[in-house]
């Protein structure tokens, strides 16, 4: 546990190197590599790609989040800006309304800077930006801006998972806290729910440069989170042999002090229970997870060897 805390981003401002990790970063725009699906358009010029985001990232909400984990929400809440347009098209997803519809408005770092000294000034505990996968370089951007006008909470990075670890190494420095999910470990498993073969192969990875940034999740005597990685994981029916698999990677890869959060709360949302051509998309989730599930899945992540859940 720790009690005296700042956060990373200050070190930065100080040394004086935020203009060029900026200017680093825009560049990434002008032909987009900002996550791995790699779509190659000049996002300076257009909104382009799976993401459909142009130079402006998309703010969906923002406001005191008191939903999340105890270590961030604590008993002002956790200060969640929500970003529109994830670059997952989760077949599952719980907040597709925000998440793969143009929900929100556009806004330049000066905007994001303002929501967050606001959501600082009503008692937030740190600053969670919500699936901020595919604007990264604006997410840089508006920290910097923050960090001058006088933002000193911690910054949580609250991630689907599928991140590139070039885009994350622009966050090094500048993030306090990582958030990622990891949702499934075989590859079919990602192109049917996710689009993307490539999910686990890309958290993995992702996961491995968060780890090495932040290390494991440290928490102040007040039981806030200060700095680490709290890896999310969704119970999902049927899934029991993935959770497996991932918890048995966190331990052997990464660190078997990993905080996990194994969340129980999947509900068939967004085209699960649809219908095409007479056939029910998605059956096999069609369902919430069982409470035997649920146990399993925590007794798998207990029997890899995991101890510190949120």
């Amino acid at each position: 546990m720790v009690d005296d805390f700042e956060p990373v981003y200050l070190a930065a401002l100080r040394g004086g190197w935020l203009e060029a990790r900026v200017a680093e970063a825009l560049r990434q725009l002008e032909e987009c590599h900002v996550c791995p699906r790699h779509c190659g358009g000049n996002r300076l010029r257009e909104a382009a790609g799976t993401c459909r985001t142009g130079r402006f990232a998309a703010v969906a909400s923002a406001f005191p989040h008191h939903g999340e984990e105890d270590c961030l929400r604590g008993s002002s809440g956790s200060g969640t800006i929500f970003f529109s347009q994830c670059n997952l098209r989760c077949a599952f997803c719980q907040n597709w309304d925000i998440s793969q519809a143009t929900a929100g408005h556009e806004a330049d770092a000066s905007a994001i800077a303002a929501i967050m000294l606001a959501l600082q000034a009503r008692g937030c505990h740190n600053i969670n930006l919500v699936t901020p996968s595919h604007v990264v370089p604006q997410v840089v951007e508006a920290i910097a801006a923050a960090a001058r006008a006088g933002l000193r909470l911690p910054i949580v990075y609250n991630t689907g998972g599928y991140d590139s670890v070039a885009s994350l190494r622009l966050l090094d420095g500048l993030v306090d806290i990582y958030m990622p999910d990891f949702k499934c470990w075989r590859p079919e498993t990602g192109r049917h729910l996710m689009a993307t073969e490539d999910y686990a192969e890309r958290a993995r990875e992702a996961i491995a440069e968060m780890h090495h940034q932040v290390g494991v999740l440290v928490v102040g005597r007040d039981g806030l989170a200060r700095r680490g990685v709290l890896l999310r994981h969704l119970v999902m029916p049927g899934q029991t042999d993935e959770a497996s698999a991932i918890f048995e990677w966190v331990v052997r890869e990464i660190s078997p002090d990993t905080v996990v959060n194994v969340m129980a709360q999947y509900r068939p949302e967004c085209r699960v229970g649809e219908s095409e051509s007479g056939r029910a998309l998605f059956a096999e989730i069609d369902r919430r997870p069982t409470h035997a599930e649920v146990a399993a899945v925590l007794a798998a992540a207990h029997a890899a060897g995991l101890w510190r859940f949120a």
